[in-house]
């Protein structure tokens, strides 16, 4: 009879923890959250973690810090979700640490696919997935656990100051970062002009680098930026007549 309890208490507890899991997940999914799994790569340093495929460089300089993540290929969209805002907590996992978050990252890198039937192809296609920078997965989760279940919603991007144009490239082609964005944080279209010419569409080159071969030497830049959420802006007068090349400009303003 003391067996048959425990038994019936055991079945009990595990119908509540299975109620409280369903609970959450609809709670979440109510709440424009989704599941996906984070691991982490490099040490707490972050040196891994720059020069990423998005093309920000030195994630110090450029202000993203370590705050940032990697993304499998079914959340990068061939680089269009770079400058992306992400709130991310772990659920469900006895690895889950500090109440398991939220932490709040930038998508700056790129997690590539592993074609092998291996557990360890976290990144690989249609999985969500992010890997994040050492110091924000241990924000949420034991260095042990190695990968963990997390719920995720996109978030705006608080920036300071303007969104800034670095400009690169040669006399015949100009080559433009776009960073420190605002809003919804990734663009998906850049337009420039000079002051003696009209609008040109620049197309991507890689990640948030996009180019021209208009010629605009002597003539002061000014951009439109559109971000995934359809919004546009347009930034007058970035860049000076005499602007120069491994230079960067700040807007004005953000979105």
């Amino acid at each position: 009879m003391a067996n048959l309890k425990c038994k019936i208490k055991s079945v009990l507890l595990m119908m509540s923890l299975l109620i409280i899991v369903e609970a959450s997940k609809e709670y979440h999914i109510n709440h424009g959250w989704d599941l996906a799994h984070a691991t982490f790569y490099g040490d707490i340093s972050g040196q891994e973690t720059m020069y990423g495929a998005c093309g920000y460089g030195n994630l110090f300089e450029q202000g993203y810090g370590l705050e940032t993540a990697a993304l499998s290929t079914a959340l990068f969209n061939d680089g269009l979700a770079c400058g992306s805002c992400y709130e991310i907590h772990c659920t469900n996992s006895t690895w889950c640490r500090n109440g398991g978050g939220p932490i709040r990252v930038t998508a700056t890198n790129f997690c590539p696919p592993w074609y092998q039937d291996t557990p360890a192809a976290w990144c690989n296609p249609p999985r969500k997935h992010f890997d994040l920078s050492l110091k924000m997965f241990l924000k949420i989760a034991e260095y042990r656990g190695g990968v963990v279940p997390v719920y995720y919603r996109k978030v705006m991007c608080p920036k300071v100051g303007g969104i800034k144009f670095e400009l690169k490239g040669n006399p015949y082609w100009l080559l433009v970062l776009v960073y420190n964005v605002g809003g919804v944080g990734n663009v998906v279209a850049v337009d420039i002009k000079g002051s003696k010419s009209d609008w040109t569409q620049m197309t991507r080159n890689w990640g948030q680098n996009w180019q021209t071969w208009v010629r605009l030497q002597g003539q002061s830049l000014s951009f439109r930026v559109s971000t995934s959420d359809g919004k546009t802006k347009q930034f007058m007068d970035v860049a000076p007549e005499n602007w120069q090349l491994n230079q960067t400009y700040e807007a004005k303003g953000n979105m």
